[in-house]
């Protein structure tokens, strides 16, 4: 059977050989920016906004490639175009771009000189994992771990150092099996989750025969999500802004507190394995009627003709995949 390919540190090699030095300083300190994207029917979803994320993490460390925009686009392209073609017809691929300093100057000898290791993998997407959450919904916890402080590193560098997930997940699976953890800041604040956005929805009451008047502690009804600053900026996330304006739905960036999104009317999560996935509990609680509503409903069927297939669908069809 042929074997997936990857690019490894400038060479096109057998996935399976990709291998990280235990000396790099991408293993050693966890200094590694990365992109995880996806496809639909084998193309690369929203592949620029990747990359120009990527780009700007890598200048907050300072680190330099080796190679612009338009090399690596067609570097993700080629892999992808290769690696697609073994799967099952209608099958998608995740696709991962990670950059390390490269070796951990101490382990190098003294007139030995790194340069940075640029690595680019796909990987069957691992349907199984929310394929039942988009008809049962995420349950999320808040616990003791708290998000990364901006002074620690900034909120739009998309890094690898991630041991406060690890651990704030850990935790909030102890205290009920399945859930994941919603992170809020040092202020308190909502924050976002180990691997997405968070988004709710705030419905309004009857105000006359064309128009409803706002609920929400904020004055706002309709969907609002962190602030840009605040949390990573997320390439789905951006996907859901354009699919709402399409709806008709406004939307607003603005700093949640807890007590909001309990009061929601739905609350969503968005990162691009899974496009979006309603939020049904919350420490314990259901979210409104505990099951994904209309606006979820709404959006997750714009997204559906967006990407040209039906995304629940195919992730239940690919989830008992061997």
């Amino acid at each position: 059977m042929e074997e997936p390919l990857a690019y490894f540190d400038g060479r096109w090699i057998p996935a399976s050989q990709a291998a990280i030095s235990p000396t790099d300083a991408g293993f050693v300190q966890g200094s590694t920016v990365a992109e995880q994207l996806r496809t639909f029917s084998g193309k690369i979803f929203r592949l620029a906004e990747h990359l120009a994320r990527l780009r700007h993490s890598l200048s907050i460390i300072g680190v330099d490639a080796g190679m612009d925009q338009e090399e690596l686009a067609r570097i993700a392209s080629e892999l992808v175009q290769h690696n697609h073609r073994l799967l099952e017809d209608g099958d998608d691929l995740g696709l991962s771009i990670f950059v390390t300093p490269g070796q951990y100057p101490s382990y190098l000898a003294e007139a030995a000189r790194s340069r940075p290791l640029v690595c680019l993998h796909t990987y069957p997407l691992p349907f199984r994992l929310w394929a039942e959450k988009y008809r049962s919904g995420q349950a999320l916890r808040t616990t003791a771990i708290r998000q990364v402080p901006a002074c620690c590193w900034p909120p739009e560098l998309k890094c690898r150092s991630r041991m406060h997930y690890h651990l704030a997940d850990s935790q909030a699976a102890a205290a009920e099996p399945g859930a994941r953890a919603l992170l809020l800041d040092e202020h308190d604040r909502v924050s976002e989750t180990s691997s997405a956005n968070l988004l709710i929805y705030t419905a309004g009451v009857a105000a006359g025969a064309n128009r409803v008047a706002p609920v929400s502690p904020g004055g706002h009804t309709g969907l609002a999500s962190p602030p840009p600053g605040s949390v990573l900026p997320g390439i789905s996330l951006a996907e859901v802004k354009q699919l709402a304006a399409g709806l008709g739905v406004e939307f607003l960036d603005r700093q949640l507190a807890l007590g909001d999104v309990a009061a929601a009317d739905e609350v969503f999560l968005s990162s691009t394995p899974f496009c979006l996935i309603p939020v049904t509990r919350l420490d314990g609680r259901p979210i409104a009627g505990g099951v994904p509503g209309p606006i979820f409903a709404r959006l997750i069927a714009a997204w559906n003709r967006q990407a040209g297939l039906d995304i629940p669908a195919q992730a239940r069809r690919f989830s008992k995949r061997p």
